[in-house]
């Protein structure tokens, strides 16, 4: 093969017969390499930072503090005890436990909602509302506290529900479970109501002391309460049961007949999300105060909740008050999940609430994990959220 010859370029496949474009594509490649490189070095990096990230974010920890609503009622004694005898305070630990007490379940709500409290024991409604007013992201309810205890008490004379056309009767607040109820049940008679307080009986909803006054100063009719309000009203000012609650729950809906959630126990959502362990505490404290209310006899049981209704800024109850009380409740970590479809709809009816789907209100893992340390059944939600 000879030399090619002076003047002349030597051709070999795969090159080009250009040797500046052969330069120029040499350099490209190279250029090509390095931007891969680089590219590659930078997805290394941020790939690094992202585990480093991942490694580095801290785990929940327990909340500096708790704050916790509750009201001066029989029918929440999980928390009065909670608190009185000190099983809430010694769950948490070294985080502090801060306490509010309210007169029914919209103000605690909007408390809650507003970062004043992250927990609280509340009537069921309410906490549907919130759930439902927020598309789910308020609020869960995280156990039972009682069922039971609410009474539609009127006057003497009254003797059917055909005697209530043009009477007023109160609850203890506009779209509280109690009041949800009484317009359920007015409605199932034939009654319509509006939540201006106008209709075929008027329902005004007032605080529960004032309650008491105004019924036996003759301005009221009745009433539809929480223990152990319709206790007082019953034995301290002449009236009658119309309507006990539990005689509307046959059990189909919880297996459980004459049962039906009275007080739950709430939390934030954000709380929760934040402070799974503090959450634990809390509902271990609940727990301890449920089995002391379902152990303790009925002489003890009362004085201590006397001290502690009187300590939330309430006053001691005689001992018959106290007495037929405690008998119309059960306590019972239970929320009795199964009810809350038909009082959904019972809110909706009552036009305190809308039509809604509340998959997810319930949260019951850590209730579950809790009653399964002390070799307690399974709590259900019902279809409802987790358990």
């Amino acid at each position: 093969m000879t030399s090619p010859q002076p003047g002349m370029i030597r051709i070999v496949a795969g090159e080009s017969n250009n040797p500046k474009r052969k330069r120029a594509v040499e350099v490209l490649v190279a250029l090509g390499l390095v931007l891969l490189i680089a590219a590659g070095a930078v997805v290394a990096s941020t790939l690094s930072r992202d585990s480093s990230a991942q490694a580095a974010a801290p785990a929940p920890t327990p909340a500096a503090e708790l704050k916790l609503g509750y009201f001066g009622n029989v029918t929440h004694a999980p928390a009065l005890v909670g608190v009185k005898q000190g099983f809430i305070a010694k769950s948490l630990g070294e985080t502090k436990l801060s306490t509010q007490v309210f007169n029914a379940g919209p103000a605690a709500i909007e408390a809650l909602n507003a970062g004043a409290i992250d927990a609280t024991y509340i009537g069921p409604n309410p906490a549907i509302n919130s759930f439902v007013k927020s598309k789910g992201e308020s609020v869960s309810i995280i156990a039972g506290a009682a069922a039971g205890g609410a009474q539609l008490v009127v006057k003497p004379e009254i003797a059917a529900a055909a005697d209530l056309k043009g009477k007023t009767l109160s609850t203890p607040q506009l779209g509280g479970t109690q009041d949800v109820a009484l317009r359920a049940w007015l409605s199932a008679q034939g009654y319509k109501t509006n939540t201006d307080g106008s209709g075929d009986v008027a329902i005004n909803p007032t605080e529960n002391a004032q309650t008491l006054k105004l019924f036996q100063d003759g301005k009221l009719d009745g009433a539809w309460l929480p223990e152990p309000w319709a206790s007082r009203l019953v034995l301290q000012a002449g009236a009658k049961v119309l309507v006990d609650e539990k005689d509307l729950w046959d059990g189909s809906l919880t297996g459980k007949p004459g049962e039906f959630p009275t007080t739950i126990l709430i939390v934030s959502k954000k709380f929760a999300a934040d402070h799974p362990d503090t959450v634990t505490a809390l509902l271990k404290g609940h727990a301890e105060s449920v089995a002391w209310l379902n152990d303790t006899p009925a002489a003890e049981k009362a004085a201590v909740l006397n001290t502690a209704l009187k300590e939330s800024g309430g006053a001691e109850l005689p001992a018959d008050v106290i007495e037929r009380s405690l008998k119309n409740i059960v306590f019972t970590v239970d929320p009795l999940a199964g009810a809350y479809k038909k009082l959904l709809q019972d809110g909706v009816d009552a036009g305190t609430t809308k039509q809604a789907d509340i998959s997810g209100i319930f949260d019951l893992t850590a209730l579950n994990s809790v009653t399964a340390e002390t070799g307690g059944s399974k709590v259900s939600a019902a279809g409802l959220g987790n358990d």
